[in-house]
């Protein structure tokens, strides 16, 4: 039979074993943003429907992007991970080029 004694200064028994889960750190993955270069050649018309189609701008929000563009040079058309942000910049490349326009779309880190 154990004694007062046989117990650790923490009131537990010698053999008790206390098992703590500790959580993962789990980091936010970085952001890229996709941005539209402006050209001297490219549709604007153009460029609204590829905010439209591939970053899901209503016509107003893809036309004040292109505006944007147009009168400063650059636009960002969204903020993603980079596999989706990747992905965007092919998909708005090959699109373009289909289409025989020099539109540029890049990403870059936030």
């Amino acid at each position: 039979m154990a004694g007062k004694d046989d117990k650790n200064d923490d009131g537990r028994d010698p053999g008790t074993l206390v098992i703590t889960r500790t959580k993962p750190a789990t980091k936010r993955p970085n952001m890229y943003r996709v941005l539209i270069l402006n050209d001297d050649y490219t549709p604007m018309e153009f460029v609204v429907h590829v905010l439209e189609r591939f970053f899901q701008k209503s016509r107003e929000e893809a036309t004040r992007v292109m505006l944007h563009v147009h009168h400063h040079g650059v636009g960002e058309c969204g903020v993603y991970t980079y596999e989706v942000a990747e992905t965007k910049v092919t998909q708005v490349m090959d699109f373009a080029r289909k289409h025989q326009h020099p539109l540029q779309c890049v990403m870059e880190k936030k």
